[in-house]
């Protein structure tokens, strides 16, 4: 691109001037405005832009107007005025030289984006002259298309022009060293892994804002900040992560009373990054009706190479049990059940939003104390205690899940599809063979336009309110035992309803809810619940108790309130049902 100044400028203006002499004794009148040198862009646009008129005095001043005016327009390299004396006044010719014809636009140092891509936001293509307004445009909507994407230290950093081919020169800055100071107990790795951006990356600030906020939601720092330094080569910048830890162990206690139980509490102790490895390790007990001891071992992280696994123990006696059959109580007993399991996963290597999980679980059962039974009237010989759980269970359940939620937001956003299938051996002590498969599919979607709805602002960017739907359906092959029965009701399932009231060997179950954040660490839910499970062919006078279908589901809807809180989201629902209203608490989102 040719530049010229204006002190050329003004200097060949000048020279005109002279070659016209002094002979005016005062201003000319124009009696004649023309424009030369121009073959594509027609003549009439060009004089629409002066100010200097036929009939009108000459002025310097104008002239001088004009030629800015002309150059403005962005077609011509060059701009000049010729001035010569004709019978009535001077004759004004404006002297331009066109910017050559636009053959290629071609693109350097670009590599997140094609040529095709950046082309696509580019207006001027091959065959016209080149505009160097219109290109200036040009350049400000491929940096918007940068900037919008995160990467904010894109620069143009030239623009060449040979001939006809337009030669864009881009700067993408990548990432230098990734340095992480400031922790003492937590292991650099582990920092470093959620930490989306690599040396060698691209530059994007907008990765680099979600992992340090999912970096912070871990729960394992006080406050995580980041710097930035030049890096070793000039178009790399260092990143600084400086993080101030805080105590990642938590001790839990619950207590309630019962007017016919009396008293019952637990006491747990969590350590969410035992030894600073990200690890969960957890070791609990209750007392009361419901009695149980746990302890706990899990690694929740997971990529291509890096294994996610489990391990824990549990043994528990629950008394005044109820069990259900069809929504109805059939009779109260003692359960008792001693549990151990152990897994491990990763995600797959040619597509990571792809991941499988394996675990091994053994179980032994018994029902006791069996009491308040109701007596069939179809017939009365019937001991429906005898549909109880006893014995010992073996099972290995496979899970295969495709999450394909933004991965570098702090929120969720997206959806998550699960396929699980369950086998029971009768092996390794196992006594019962069966097989349960189910589908979960989890959707998350923020919700635009709330805040006006209620005439004030709903959230902010990294906490926006969302619209989450959970979708789950089951079936079996071979007889469940009712421990292993699919189980609805309860803080965790369908709200609304008492713990395990609907079981069976199929199942469907829907939960919508929409999350406002109200505060920070405050907000609120509104939910609907709906589902059921049905046991077919259960008793040997039944030809069956009912299957799949939609003519008999249960719902219940209601509100519920989360409150983020040093031992996690704690949550509480008040859900109304068909029959009657439960206030359900816990800790983290429903799902």
């Amino acid at each position: 691109m040719v530049k010229k100044t204006w002190r050329i400028l003004l200097i060949l203006f000048a020279a005109s001037l002279l070659q016209v002499g002094c002979s005016f004794a005062a201003d000319p009148v124009v009696s004649l405005v023309t424009v030369e040198g121009n073959e594509n862009v027609v003549s009439e646009h060009i004089l629409g832009t002066v100010g200097t008129l036929v009939g009108e005095p000459l002025s310097r001043e104008q002239l001088q107007t004009d030629v800015e005016a002309i150059y403005g327009l962005g077609f011509f390299s060059f701009v000049d005025i010729n001035l010569q004396n004709i019978a009535g006044g001077v004759a004004v010719t404006y002297i331009v030289q066109e910017n050559p014809i636009v053959e290629k636009i071609e693109y350097t140092g670009n590599e997140i984006y094609t040529d095709e891509q950046l082309s696509k936001v580019v207006f001027t293509t091959p065959g016209n002259v080149f505009n160097r307004v219109f290109f200036r445009h040009d350049l400000d909507r491929i940096q918007e298309l940068y900037h919008k994407d995160g990467y904010v230290m894109v620069k143009i950093a030239d623009v060449r022009i040979d001939g006809g081919i337009i030669d864009v020169q881009i700067i993408e800055p990548r990432v230098g060293r990734v340095i992480i100071q400031g922790n003492k107990r937590t292991k650099t790795f582990v920092i470093e892994r959620e930490i989306k951006l690599k040396k060698g990356d691209s530059f994007n600030a907008t990765v680099l804002r979600h992992s340090l906020n999912k970096l912070q939601n871990k729960g394992f720092f006080e406050d995580v900040s980041v710097g930035f330094e030049p890096g070793e080569d000039p178009e790399e910048t260092d990143i600084i992560i400086t993080v101030s830890e805080q105590k990642t162990g938590r001790i839990g206690l619950s207590i309630s009373h019962g007017t016919e139980s009396g008293w019952s509490g637990g006491l747990s102790y969590t350590d969410t990054n035992w030894r600073g490895l990200g690890h969960i390790g957890e070791v609990g007990f209750e007392t009361g009706d419901n009695e149980q001891y746990w302890v706990s071992y899990r690694e929740p992280y997971m990529d291509s190479k890096y294994y996610a696994w489990k391990i824990g123990i549990l043994s528990r006696k629950w008394e005044n049990r109820y069990y259900y059959r069809s929504g109805k109580r059939q009779l109260r007993f003692d359960d008792e059940m001693k549990n151990f399991y152990i897994g491990a996963g990763k995600k797959f290597g040619r597509d990571e939003r792809y991941s499988w999980f394996l675990t091994l679980d053994w179980r032994e059962m018994d029902a006791s104390n069996i009491r308040d039974k109701i007596v069939p009237p179809e017939d009365p010989t019937y001991d429906v205690a005898q549909e109880l759980t006893r014995g010992k269970i073996f099972s290995v359940q496979g899970t295969i899940t495709r999450n394909n939620t933004d991965p570098y937001l702090s929120y969720a956003k997206g959806d998550i599809i699960d396929l699980n299938v369950e086998h029971a051996f009768e092996a390794l002590g196992g006594e019962y063979s069966y097989t349960k498969y189910w589908l979960q599919a989890r959707y998350y979607v923020p919700v635009k336009g709330l805040g006006d709805f209620f005439n004030r602002q709903i959230g902010d960017d990294d906490n926006p309110a969302i619209f989450a739907a959970r979708l789950r359906a089951g079936f079996s092959t071979g007889t469940l035992p009712v421990a292993s029965l699919y189980s609805l009701g309860g803080s965790n399932s369908l709200r609304g309803y008492d713990d395990g009231e609907f079981e069976g060997a199929e199942m469907l179950l829907a939960n919508f809810e929409l999350r406002i954040p109200v505060e920070k660490t405050f907000g609120l839910v509104l939910f609907y619940d709906v589902g059921n499970a049905w046991k077919p062919f259960a008793r040997p006078w039944e030809t069956s108790e009912g299957s799949f279908g939609f003519s008999d589901l249960h719902d219940a809807w209601g509100l519920g309130v989360r409150v983020k809180t040093p031992l996690g989201n704690f949550r509480l629902d008040y859900a109304t049902g068909e029959n009657e209203s439960f206030t359900h608490f816990g800790f983290g989102e429903l799902f």
